[in-house]
């Protein structure tokens, strides 16, 4: 137990959500820092719910985020199977030995009787707990009740006195009364499977876990867990319960918040460093003023102590800021290496790219980085440098083309643009200036008809930068275009 090992225990019925996605990546921070093991295990003993799919996505949110395992799943290691659903022997085997200790028995009561007994219990006032009613039934008792064709579970046999305490490296020393808190609670299922709470002490004990990092709402779990550590005689890991993800409005986190699956925020854009750094500094803090961590820089400075008591709030706007810092940090080509695949799959380059339309993508991403907050946006914001044949935003229309003189500063924009040697500043903005004494406007009032002429919308990087990129034949034909249009709108 000198070495550190920590572990992730996901459970594969559904995709990875940004709360387990934190739990893992502290675990995993807490394991590099000190030289240890990551473990991932499959908690996987929920057979109809547990999916192939569901394992494959948990696999794909650790590897998009970075999280490296030692031990597990495609890894293997010294303490396998990493599965639940493979190590069943184990935990009857455990299971077996607390009924020899005297510390579990079978139970025959059904659902409904255990219901009434609680509505018993409620009635007189009393705490809700199991009475214990199978602890002491005789061989010939249990054989009457199996002949019924009851399938009995088997119970754990808590402890009748005292406290069961948890020294937690976060919330300080926490005291649970055996008696009030802590009933004879079920740890082999009458399907044969095991529970959460004993197939975890087993699998923890026997891949001999060192700290167990995991979620607030575990805590209430703790004590019966330590009692099944102390009766099999294991060593009782060291605790760390992290806070609660709580949304914007204070309640928990949930889909109603946007709190999708991990991969759906790689779909949406976000780089992997960006997603690291936000899920850390959800109830960890290093000091008042640093917020960009680099993910070495995380590994050198994570500690538990500094992880809050307090709920974390998930704020969208706050990790979208993060990922536009992260995007602006990125060279050009690792920024067109991240926005490749989303302008594959909309169909502006192929599959395989030549030197000469990378040198275009890379140009227009030299134009689009500084706005950029996810990678996604880069679709929207590049379609009229690959496409002639884009949508005209109709609030752009409408607060633009309205303006009397349009058709006319379009042709004159033309004329500009056929003119000039070059499409630059240098060449296009003197025969513009001299425009606005010919028209009587404002310099935005020229440039911006011929703006949304060329990209369908008034909001666009530079428009002399756009003009260079798209060439002189482009630019007049979008022109051409957007005055046939205004012509069948009048």
């Amino acid at each position: 137990m000198n070495t550190v090992r920590v572990r992730f225990a996901p459970s594969p019925t559904g995709y990875l959500h940004v709360g387990g996605a934190r739990t893992a990546l502290f675990n995993w921070l807490f394991a590099r820092q000190h030289g240890g093991v990551f473990v991932l295990r499959i908690e996987d003993t929920d057979l109809a719910r547990s999916t192939e799919e569901s394992t494959q996505a948990i696999l794909d949110s650790l590897q998009y985020l970075g999280l490296d395992w030692d031990e597990g799943p495609k890894k293997g290691g010294s303490f396998g199977p990493y599965f639940q659903s493979e190590r069943l022997e184990l935990y009857k085997k455990y299971a077996n030995q607390l009924m020899e200790m005297g510390r579990a028995y079978k139970c025959y009561c059904t659902p409904e009787e255990l219901d009434k007994k609680r509505e018993e219990q409620i009635k007189r006032g009393e705490g809700t707990h199991y009475d214990r009613h199978c602890l002491h039934l005789s061989e010939e008792e249990k054989a009457r009740l199996e002949e019924e064709g009851r399938i009995p579970v088997i119970r754990f046999k808590s402890l009748d006195e005292g406290v069961t305490e948890v020294d937690d490296l976060i919330r300080g020393l926490v005291r649970f009364d055996n008696v009030a808190q802590v009933d004879d609670f079920v740890i082999m299922k009458s399907d044969g499977m095991p529970t959460y709470n004993f197939a975890v002490v087993i699998d923890d004990a026997l891949m001999q876990i060192s700290h167990v990092i995991r979620g607030e709402d575990h805590l209430s779990n703790t004590p019966k867990q330590i009692q099944i550590y102390q009766a099999l005689g294991f060593p009782v890991p060291k605790f760390a319960h992290i806070p609660m993800i709580l949304g914007p409005d204070r309640a928990l986190l949930s889909k109603r918040h946007g709190a999708t699956s991990v991969m759906q925020f790689k779909e949406n854009g976000y780089l992997s460093p960006a997603m690291v750094n936000y899920l850390a500094l959800l109830g960890w803090s290093y000091d008042d003023s640093q917020t960009i961590f680099p993910i070495p820089e995380l590994v050198e400075k994570f500690s538990l102590d500094k992880v809050s008591k307090n709920p974390a709030v998930f704020d969208i706007q706050k990790l979208d800021w993060m990922n536009g810092v992260y995007i602006r940090e990125l060279s050009l080509d690792d920024l067109f290496t991240e926005v490749k695949p989303f302008w594959q799959k909309a169909g502006f380059i192929p599959e395989e790219v030549s030197s000469e339309l990378k040198d275009y993508c890379l140009r227009i991403l030299k134009e689009l980085q500084p706005r950029m907050k996810l990678l996604s946006e880069s679709v929207e914001a590049a379609r009229y440098f690959f496409t002639d044949d884009f949508a005209y935003k109709p609030e752009a229309v409408a607060k633009v083309f309205s303006k009397p003189q349009t058709e006319e500063i379009l042709r004159y924009a033309a004329d500009a643009v056929a003119g000039a040697p070059e499409l630059d500043e240098e060449h296009l903005k003197p025969v513009f200036q001299a425009g606005l004494e010919k028209f009587g406007v404002k310099m935005g009032d020229l440039m911006q008809p011929l703006r949304v002429a060329v990209t369908g919308t008034n909001v666009s990087p530079g428009l002399y930068e756009v003009l260079a990129l798209l060439g002189r034949d482009r630019v007049l034909k979008r022109i051409d275009r957007t005055l046939n249009m205004l012509k069948e709108r009048s």
